[in-house]
């Protein structure tokens, strides 16, 4: 297995590979030996499968004008209704205590 493999399986945050390096991985579905060693080396490339696989870069885009120009209508036609513009069912009373 090429190096950058390797330390990509060793940078995982996986609980089956150990500090130093070994990978555990455990398998008991089966009741025969050969069947759970089949199962645990399946297991054992799907992992190594996730290390080769390259994400792709994200490149950050910007909105378009449209799409800003429409977020700042929308808030413009709403900031006149005020706090209780929508009937937000809140009944503002005041009662004051003045001890003696």
């Amino acid at each position: 297995m090429p190096e950058f493999y390797k330390e990509r399986l060793l940078a995982l945050k996986d609980r089956r590979i150990s500090k130093d390096g070994v990978i555990v991985i455990k398998a008991q579905q089966h009741r025969s030996q050969d069947l759970n060693r089949e199962d645990a080396i399946q297991r054992l490339v799907e992992l190594i499968r996730t290390v080769t696989v390259v994400q792709k870069v994200r490149r950050p885009t910007k909105p378009t004008k449209g799409s800003q120009r429409r977020r700042l209508d929308g808030k413009s036609s709403g900031g006149h209704q005020g706090f209780t513009g929508q009937g937000s069912g809140l009944n503002f009373t005041c009662m004051c205590y003045v001890m003696l």
